[in-house]
This record gives C-alpha cells, sequence and structure tokens, in this order.
C-alpha cells in the first residue's frame, strides 16, 4: 500500500482510534469520553463529552507563540484599503464584538443573523459568537430581501450584525434597505441590528433596534470576554444551502467535530503549517469562507487573507500582486473565476512572483481539463481540484498531499478522502459499483465523519429524507452527483443526478459535454442543460461565450463555430452527445457566488417561468438566452 491508501484505510478500518489521534490536533478544556456515537443513525454525534471553543482554538491559543504574527488581513480594492491584524489585535476586536454582542442581549445558544460585505467586522463578528457560544447564520451580502426574510424567519436570530452597504465593480450595494425590507417581510423580528457604517450610503436608522458598531466599540475597547466551553456536539452555526424543492436547508454544524476536521485538513490535505500564508478568493456567505478564510487558516496558526473586490480590478493581475505582497503559500479559488481571467491576457499571470505558491486548490463546481491546463501554464505551480459540499465542511475527494505526494489528473478532483466512506451506487437497485470507470451516485457510507452536518437545522426528518434516503434500498449519504472512479481511485463528478440529460435511453452528464465544447480553443465557458424534446425525450442544448466574439458579427459566423463546436463533441464524444444547438453569449447567467443558474436555462430554454432569481448577479445575462430562444 502507498502511504495514503494505508492512511485512509485507516480511517475507515479503525475509525475511532484514528479520530482520537486527530481529536489531539486541538485543545480541549475537557478531553471526550467517547469518540463516536453512531447508536442512533444516520446522527453521528464526535467526540462526546468533550469541551472545546472554537474561537480559542482559532485565536487564543496562538497568543503565547505568535500574537505578533499577521492574523487576519483585509484587503478590498473596492474601497482601496489594506489593513493587517496580528493575533493579538484580532483577540482584541474579537472580545470587543462579543462584548457589545453581549450587550445587546446575545447568550449561549442564540442565534446572531451576520449579512455582510468581505470586511474585517465579519470576521469578527462570526469569531465572536463562537466565543461566547452563539450560533451565527451567514446569510451572503446583497442576497434580495425575500430570500434574507425566509432565513431570518428560520434561524429566529436575537440580533443581526450588517453594513451599511457592500461594494462591486467600484459602485456601492446597499445593504441596510435590503435588511430592513427583510425584517418587515420575516415573522421573526429581532431584538437588536448591529451595523458597521462604511462610510458608503447615507443610513437610516431604527430607534431601539439599530445600534452602530463604532460607538458600541468605543464603550468596550478593554473588553474581556473568555471563551465558553462547550460540548463538542454544541453548534457552531447553520449555514443555509438550495434544495432542489422547498425552503432552503439551514445546515447544522457541531463544534468540536468542525475543529478537529478542520484542524487535520489543514494538516493532511493542504500541508499547511503556522506562519505561512493562506488566501481563499470565496465570500464568508459560502462554506469556503467558513472553512477556508474564518476557521481552517487561523487553527492553523496561518496568516488568512479576506479580500474584497474582482478579480479583474484594478487590473487582471490584482491577485497575483496580492500572492507576491504578502508571499502566500495557499491559495484557494473556483474554476469560474479562472475562466473569467482565462478572457484576459496571460501576460497578468506572469507579472508578479508567485513562486511562493505551494499551489492553487479550486472548488466549487467541476474543473474542466482545458481551464485546468491553462492555468496551470499561465502559474506554473499544482493545480489541485477538490470536491465537495456546504453539507461536508470540508473536501469529500482531493489529494492528501500532506500524508503523501500526489499527481493532480485534470479533469479529476482526486481521491477519497480520509474519513469519507465513498462509494459509487447504481441508483436503480442501490447496488455498490465496484469496477474501474462505472457510473453511479457519490454516496458515503454512515456515519459522516467529523466536521460535517449534524443534521438540518430544527429539522431532523428533513436531514434523513433528504441526504439518506434518495437510494432506493439502503441508507446511505447521496451527494446528488454521477461520478466515475478510475482503477487508480481518482474520480470523476459527471454532474448532478438532477441534471443528466436523457437522450433517446442515453444517460449524459452535462460535465462531460461542456468539457469537450469548453476544449475549442475560441470557447472560454460553457453550459449544458437538457431541453425537453417531443422525439427524444431530451436534448442537449448549450450556451457558450466565446474568447473572442469580434468575428461572430453575422449568422454564417456564429453558424461556422457552432458547427466547428458540434463536430468536436461527435468526435469526443460521439454524435449522440452532440447539443441540438450552440448558443453564444457574452456572460452566462450565474449567482453572485459564482454558481451557474442551470435550472433558470433550462426552463427558458423549455420557455418555462425561471422562478426565484434573487440570487442573480446579472439579469442580463439570462435575457440575452431568451432572446436567442425566442418566445
Amino acid at each position: 500500500m502507498t502511504a495514503y491508501a494505508d492512511f485512509y484505510r485507516q480511517s475507515i478500518d479503525h475509525r475511532d482510534a484514528f479520530w482520537s489521534e486527530q481529536a489531539k490536533l486541538i485543545d480541549w478544556k475537557t478531553q471526550p469520553a467517547q469518540v463516536c456515537d453512531y447508536s442512533n443513525p444516520p446522527f453521528a454525534k464526535w467526540f462526546v463529552g468533550g469541551t472545546t471553543n472554537l474561537c480559542h482554538n482559532a485565536i487564543d491559543r496562538h497568543l503565547k507563540d505568535r500574537a505578533s504574527q499577521p492574523a487576519l488581513v483585509a484587503i478590498s480594492t473596492e474601497t482601496n484599503t489594506e489593513r493587517s491584524y496580528s493575533f493579538a489585535e484580532l483577540h482584541a476586536e474579537v472580545q470587543r464584538m462579543a462584548a457589545s454582542l453581549i450587550a445587546l442581549g446575545v447568550k449561549k445558544g442564540d442565534r446572531v443573523l451576520i449579512y455582510m460585505p468581505m470586511i474585517a467586522e465579519a470576521a469578527f463578528a462570526m469569531l465572536a459568537c463562537v466565543r461566547i457560544g452563539a450560533l451565527h447564520s451567514v446569510v451572503f451580502g446583497g442576497f434580495a430581501s425575500g430570500s434574507l426574510a425566509s432565513r431570518i424567519e428560520d434561524a429566529e436570530p436575537v440580533a443581526i450584525v450588517s453594513a451599511d452597504a457592500g461594494s462591486r465593480g467600484g459602485k456601492a450595494v446597499p445593504y441596510k434597505p435590503l435588511l430592513d425590507e427583510a425584517i418587515r417581510l420575516s415573522r421573526h423580528k429581532p431584538a437588536a441590528v448591529l451595523l458597521v457604517d462604511r462610510g458608503l450610503v447615507p443610513m437610516d436608522l431604527v430607534a431601539g433596534r439599530d445600534h452602530l458598531w463604532a460607538s458600541l466599540r468605543e464603550q468596550h475597547l478593554n473588553a474581556t470576554v473568555p471563551c465558553e466551553w462547550v460540548e463538542s456536539t454544541h453548534p457552531s452555526y447553520t449555514l443555509y444551502t438550495s434544495g432542489t424543492t422547498g425552503k432552503p436547508k439551514g445546515v447544522q454544524r457541531d463544534t468540536g467535530g468542525y475543529t478537529v476536521a478542520l484542524a487535520a485538513s489543514m494538516k493532511h490535505i493542504f500541508d499547511a503549517k503556522a506562519g505561512q500564508t493562506y488566501f481563499a478568493t470565496s465570500d464568508i456567505g459560502w462554506v469556503v469562507g467558513h472553512s477556508y478564510i474564518i476557521y481552517g487558516p487561523l487553527i492553523a496558526g496561518m496568516t488568512t487573507i479576506m479580500y474584497e473586490g474582482l478579480p479583474t480590478r484594478p487590473d487582471a493581475g490584482v491577485w497575483w500582486s496580492i500572492v507576491e505582497k504578502y508571499k502566500v503559500t495557499h491559495m484557494f479559488s473556483a474554476p469560474t473565476a479562472v475562466r473569467v481571467l482565462k478572457k484576459h491576457d496571460a501576460s497578468w499571470l506572469k507579472k508578479y512572483d508567485v513562486s511562493t505558491l505551494k499551489a492553487l486548490w479550486l472548488a466549487g463546481e467541476p474543473l474542466d481539463e482545458p481551464t485546468a491546463q491553462w492555468i496551470s501554464d499561465a502559474l506554473s505551480v499544482p493545480i489541485i481540484d477538490n470536491y465537495w459540499q456546504t453539507e461536508t465542511g470540508w473536501p469529500i475527494l482531493t489529494l492528501a498531499n500532506g500524508v503523501e505526494q500526489q499527481t493532480t489528473r485534470f479533469g479529476s478532483p482526486g481521491k477519497a478522502m480520509y474519513g469519507y466512506h465513498v462509494k459509487l451506487i447504481d441508483e436503480s437497485n442501490g447496488e455498490e459499483l465496484t469496477q474501474p470507470n462505472q457510473k453511479g451516485v457519490v454516496a458515503i457510507e454512515g456515519p459522516l465523519p467529523p466536521g460535517c452536518m449534524q443534521t438540518v437545522w430544527r429539522d431532523d426528518e428533513r436531514f434523513v429524507n433528504t441526504y439518506w434516503k434518495s437510494i432506493p434500498g439502503r441508507m446511505i449519504y447521496s451527494t446528488f452527483d454521477w461520478g466515475i472512479r478510475d482503477a487508480d481511485g481518482y474520480h470523476f463528478i459527471l454532474g448532478r443526478t438532477d441534471d443528466v440529460i436523457n437522450v433517446a435511453g442515453h444517460r449524459l452528464g452535462t460535465r462531460e459535454i461542456e468539457e469537450s465544447i469548453s476544449s475549442h480553443p475560441n470557447i472560454a465557458e460553457v453550459a449544458v442543460v437538457g431541453v425537453a424534446d417531443s422525439l427524444k425525450g431530451q436534448v442537449a442544448m448549450a450556451f457558450a461565450v466565446p474568447r473572442d466574439a469580434s468575428g461572430l458579427t453575422d449568422d454564417a459566423a456564429r453558424l461556422k463555430l457552432e458547427g466547428e463546436v458540434m463536430k468536436q463533441v461527435d468526435t469526443q464524444l460521439g454524435a449522440v452527445a452532440r447539443p441540438s444547438r450552440v448558443y453564444f453569449v457574452t456572460v452566462l447567467p450565474k449567482t453572485r457566488s459564482g454558481k451557474l443558474l442551470r435550472r433558470a436555462l433550462q426552463a427558458v430554454a423549455e420557455r418555462r417561468d425561471p422562478g426565484d432569481l434573487t440570487t442573480m448577479d446579472d439579469p442580463a445575462a439570462l435575457q440575452q438566452v431568451k432572446d436567442l430562444v425566442g418566445d
């Protein structure tokens, strides 16, 4: 066995001994009495009887050895500001925020909803909540009022932390009016709202409810707020993720299991060392921001960079200038961002010294091979894909280079990570597929490892029915993704089980077709959806963003490129996978976090109502599609 194969088998065959060893990576006030209680499947309780604190492990325990080391660097190319906080300074700011929240009536077990741009005070708020044993529920800044209201109703926060505005592309995005409207719409009314005034837009304050951070901070400048030692199973936060149906699901995370999982991932997956610098380009409104902007790097004693801004402003070299300036060792981004950069001159990636980078990790959606190859060539550092979910909190599939250096295979997020008993399941009969290159549902045998969701907030039944009962005949966690595994254990994700296209009885993953199309030299980005067809049941329809659209000014030129793309799919995948049409657009409809709105695309292509579009970044993107496919 190789080093990693042995490490993985230990985690599956000797689960408790394995995780008992990982638990030594964090500080405990009281040592756990039991590693895993799985007496009530599928609910797993990790490190039962242990008490710990997430904020202590992220900040306090580092004060002895690295108080003066930068802990958090907040950079905004929107407001042209940079501020570095040492561990000691972060410690002080978090205590001021904690004291302010306590003054507003927040106590252990309460929820605090955080609706914030990517500014340092958002990190203070998250860390302050877990310091005092309150649960934070971060909602992506700029979410429309209706979406925000549903989350307020479900979380029932005692207090909300927000700001006057965020900023995007140099334009202020007011938050306060959206928040006021959301509170008006919500049946639950929070007692207090704490507001950071950035001076971007005027704010109307509600007397008795709204409080300014600057004045409360001044009152608590010398605050000392000790960490609340909580049970390992005490919830640390909820984070909402969209479901295929119904209201968003509040993914509930524990404290001890999550802290151990992140500490272990920093060591085994990222090969990270204290004193190094981590730059994740995500947002705190998403799980990557929780795990790998705020908690994971700080637990590991690293400097973490929080970035507000676009990857192309003031120019397409801005991220790499940050890498050079702060000697970033670990960078985490998304394939969407790389595809955006792919449209710009590659010389921007050569302008700065990125030699400190150990690797670039990418996640959030499938990483197609052409995009991976492009960024690999441009950066000359390892490109490591990884695959996971809001529900799991840390990678399911990637490479654990801290255990054994392994080779990236473009198009694959990698191997099953320790603790995840990953299986490929035939959804028709629930049987495990054990031979290489068989397509099945990517599933995880219980118990889910530490750090994964405990349940759906206040809805155990939904947790069981949604995640554990979707595959006939067995209780197993479904990721709702199709995948295959090659003979060497590398997995390939082929798209959502509900995004599979069934063309005349042939089941085709959208990922396969997208990868084929995106390998055309003039295609920067593509989305493929299945569209109802009276003859074949479904046909594939593609929407592609050209790298260079200057030559596509007339129908003949567009038809020529469309023909080239179709021929390429024919050659690579066979005629059965050929899209019925390839439409060329300037931008694809996405959420503000960069995820493709596939269902909206499919609905418009089928001339149906696309439904709730509150998360869409650019409404003009969907209008383009409507104009192309006709009424």
